[in-house]
């Protein structure tokens, strides 16, 4: 963490990562060199290690900071970043922690984003990162960049998903009363000019979607349950999600199917019986269109580990 490091963006990975006989992490604090650590918003930290604890790490959090625009990254700090990258760590990024990873350079021709305030600061000072305000995180394989902090949760429990599958993720979730999965593509809250923002104005008729996703759900229901007409709710639930609300529903159903899969000895025709597509061979066409591997080979790879 660096100077000025924020107190939430610090706490979230450390949270969802956490060391215990669940997760498969070990979870450690480390700074320019050992020691404290002045933070934002009035606390410190005192860390127990220094940048040689990247020289193991597999996954790097670099937490957000105040005045990201003003003050560069230590060079060591920088030079530390680029050397566990080239050796395969992932370098994730919270909020204003973006602004030390495109200090190192790896961002450049790369998509990112950050907290929306500072977007605009972030062109500016590293004008070769194709910058994105608009949603929640960006995942470049190796690098990752998250938004504001709550958007942080987002990306972790993304990663998590992809380390240890969606149970996983759905019980860090839990543990941290926080929403199962929002896509990277849903958008942030930006300030714009209208009476008020529409983040969560579908929230409950998602909720209500999730708990009957084997039963039929077109357009025309979602949009009844929601109260508004097919065509309004089909605009602003883009506006929300990054997806139309079909492309919603069979995402929310691949997720079930593999949670099934990974927590389940139901046969493939079984889920997806259970969640709302009919055949086995309507399931492997959608998980194949959009994990790029089959229900079959999912469950190799991540029952036997949950």
């Amino acid at each position: 963490m660096l100077e000025g490091a924020k107190p939430l963006d610090v706490g979230i990975p450390a949270q969802v990562f956490t060391t215990r006989a669940s997760m498969p992490y070990e979870v450690r604090l480390c700074g320019a060199a050992p020691g404290l650590v002045t933070g934002g918003d009035g606390l410190s930290y005192h860390v127990a290690d220094g940048l040689d604890a990247l020289e193991w790490a597999d996954i790097v959090f670099i937490p957000g900071y105040r005045f990201p625009g003003r003050d560069d990254p230590p060079p060591a700090v920088v030079d530390a970043l680029i050397a566990a990258h080239g050796r395969g760590a992932r370098l994730a990024a919270i909020s204003t922690g973006a602004f030390a990873l495109a200090a190192t350079g790896l961002l450049d021709g790369k998509r990112a984003t950050t907290h929306w305030h500072y977007t605009r600061a972030l062109v500016a000072r590293y004008p070769g990162v194709r910058v994105d305000e608009n949603v929640l995180f960006v995942d470049e394989g190796s690098m990752l960049t998250s938004a504001g902090a709550a958007s942080g949760i987002d990306l972790c429990l993304h990663i998590l998903r992809g380390d240890l599958g969606v149970a996983a993720s759905n019980r860090a979730a839990r543990r941290l009363v926080a929403a199962p999965y929002r896509s990277g593509g849903q958008a942030q809250y930006v300030p714009r000019s209208v009476p008020e923002p529409r983040g969560e104005q579908f929230a409950a008729t998602r909720q209500w979607a999730l708990h009957r996703l084997g039963e039929r759900l077109t357009l025309d229901v979602l949009a009844r349950q929601a109260a508004v007409s097919p065509r309004t709710f089909s605009r602003r639930f883009v506006d929300e999600t990054g997806y139309t609300p079909m492309q919603w529903v069979m995402r929310a159903r691949i997720d079930l199917a593999r949670e099934l899969l990974e927590r389940s000895q139901r046969s493939v025709e079984q889920i997806a019986t259970d969640v709302g597509l009919g055949t086995g061979a309507n399931l492997r066409l959608h998980f194949q269109r959009i994990l790029d591997t089959t229900p079959s080979q999912y469950r190799r790879t991540f029952a036997a580990g949950d």
